[in-house]
């Protein structure tokens, strides 16, 4: 009798480690870990302090909106968003089924704290204290009421990350708040550590995660400051997949080595930023709009797309607003042809007098413009250059670092430069590019050189819209506006390449953040 029921106990153990068996491999795929390569380091461990590890906290601290794969903005954080007739109040319905990873539901008070706290705190959401009159909350929704029409809000809320406001309303310094330990996160994953010695980010899985699971236990984000020992790490396995933000692709030079070794397939997507030769409107002959259109025909586009591209991309539009933006509009290709560059200098007065190969402008002295190159785009930098010697303008050439750049250009000490574009900066302000422009508009990567008022009331017009067709109608006003006027002029329009091991599958990527939203990391999965 003993000996039956010992049986008939072992048995039934025996029963319930293959229904647990079964229902882990059903699941989670426990124990399983996706790593990504990244050559964007992480200075500090700080969300609003360190960009970098800011855009990662968006795994662990979703943002209220999020733009999908063909540029929408929707929910995320948010269940619905809706915007009254004169655009002055913003209602965000918060999901209810949202918990941080110790058990506690997120709730609007949340969301309320977030954007409050932010705008009194984080110099760069000071534009909220100007523009929102108040914050409050109506039957589980977030209510926004402004002191202007303003369309874009939805887009600004799809950055910045929600805070737990149990931990941050205690903090006075957040842009100095710093930890290296464990951060509650409402998200599929969130922060369990931050290695900045090692250079790695450690993601758990949410245990109260309530939406579609992930596939996989845990996130690992390895930071590399040498693009070489990166790539080596995607060789042998080390990392899974690549990521930089701002859209920046896998180098093209070393795309082919990970192709020969048969292990990688590659995230193929049209760049929403791109480089592009930038302007000091307010020196001459840069204002002079005959100036730019011959330096327009002076460069040699498809041969910088094939040199520093590799050929991945295409020759821009003089409309400068990118084929992968929303309302994109076919205005005229550009075109390289010295002979017309050289007819349109001849015919708006800008001669060689003396025949020294040098033009001189309008003022009878030699056109020798200040050139201020960045040290992030060598031969860009060497090529345009060299077509505007060809032109018959001399350039002085001033290397300089990334920091040194913003403070010369926000103190105009310069006349031509070659700087990029980012996905978010394309959308920022009134979208398509506008805020590199509109000489209203601050920040170290703009440069506020454009003070139209038919170009500044044009922005305005956009920002005070709310409906879908007019906004159409202003995106293709911007694109005809660049292309006539030309106060910026795009280099090419390029590819991002992201590579990721064949091991893994279900990647997916949306026009702001890359492969790096939450959606993708509730897609991906092993292979096999």
């Amino acid at each position: 009798m003993r000996r039956d029921l010992y049986q008939m106990a072992s048995a039934l153990l025996l029963c319930f480690l293959i229904l647990g068996t079964a229902v882990q491999a059903a699941g989670d795929s426990s124990g399983t870990t996706l790593k990504i390569g990244t050559p964007s380091t992480v200075k500090s461990a700080s969300i609003l302090g360190d960009t970098n590890m800011g855009v990662f906290a968006h795994l662990s601290n979703p943002t209220l909106m999020k733009m999908t794969s063909d540029g929408k903005v929707v929910g995320l954080t948010a269940k619905s968003a809706e915007v009254s007739e004169d655009g002055k109040t913003w209602r965000f319905l918060i999901k209810d089924d949202l918990f941080w990873s110790d058990g506690e539901k997120l709730t609007p008070e949340d969301v309320k704290f977030t954007f409050d706290y932010l705008a009194k705190n984080d110099p760069a959401a000071d534009w909220m204290s100007t523009t929102i009159e108040s914050i409050s909350i109506d039957n589980g929704a977030v209510v926004f009421k402004l002191n202007k029409p303003y369309s874009r809000l939805s887009l600004e809320f799809a950055t910045y990350p929600i805070l737990d406001k149990r931990l941050w309303e205690n903090i006075e310094k957040p842009i100095e708040y710093t930890n290296e330990g464990e951060m509650p996160g409402f998200g599929p994953f969130y922060i369990a550590k931050t290695d900045l010695g090692a250079g790695v980010i450690y993601f758990k899985k949410n245990p109260y995660w309530k939406g579609t699971q992930p596939k996989f236990d845990s996130i690992e984000i390895h930071t590399y400051s040498n693009i070489d020992v990166l790539s080596l790490a995607l060789q042998k396995g080390d990392v899974d997949a690549y990521y930089k933000y701002g859209w920046m692709s896998y180098p093209y030079a070393s795309i082919q080595r990970l192709k020969d070794t048969g292990n990688f397939d590659f995230v193929e997507t049209d760049n929403t930023g791109m480089i592009f030769l930038g302007m000091n409107l307010k020196n001459e002959p840069m204002s002079d709009l005959s100036f730019r259109k011959a330096v327009s025909y002076a460069l040699n586009y498809s041969e910088m797309l094939k040199l520093d591209a590799l050929g991945y991309g295409q020759v821009p539009n003089a409309g400068f607003v990118p084929p992968s933006m929303a309302y994109f509009k076919e205005t005229p290709r550009l075109e390289y042809n010295l002979t017309k560059a050289k007819e349109i200098l001849a015919d708006a007065g800008y001669k060689d007098s003396n025949g020294d190969g040098i033009l001189e402008g309008k003022d009878g002295k030699d056109i020798k413009l200040n050139f201020l190159a960045r040290t992030d785009y060598p031969r860009v930098n060497e090529l345009v250059i060299g077509y505007l010697k060809d032109l018959g303008i001399e350039c002085d050439e001033k290397s300089v670092d990334s920091s040194t750049w913003i403070k010369q250009k926000d103190a105009y000490g310069y006349d031509l430069t070659i700087t990029r574009s980012t996905p978010w900066g394309m959308l920022m302000h009134a979208n398509w590019g506008t805020g590199y422009f509109d000489s209203r508009r601050t920040g170290a990567g703009v440069l506020h050189v454009l003070d139209d008022p038919a170009f500044q009331k044009l922005c305005d017009d956009i920002m005070a819209s709310t409906s879908d067709s007019q906004l159409e109608d202003y995106a293709a006003e911007v694109q005809d506006y660049y292309a006539e006027n030309l106060p910026g002029i795009a280099l090419y329009w390029n590819k991002v390449e992201t590579p990721y091991n064949k091991a893994f599958d279900g990647w997916y990527s949306d026009p702001l953040y890359g492969i790096f939203n939450v959606d993708n990391f509730l897609s991906v999965e092993k292979t096999g």
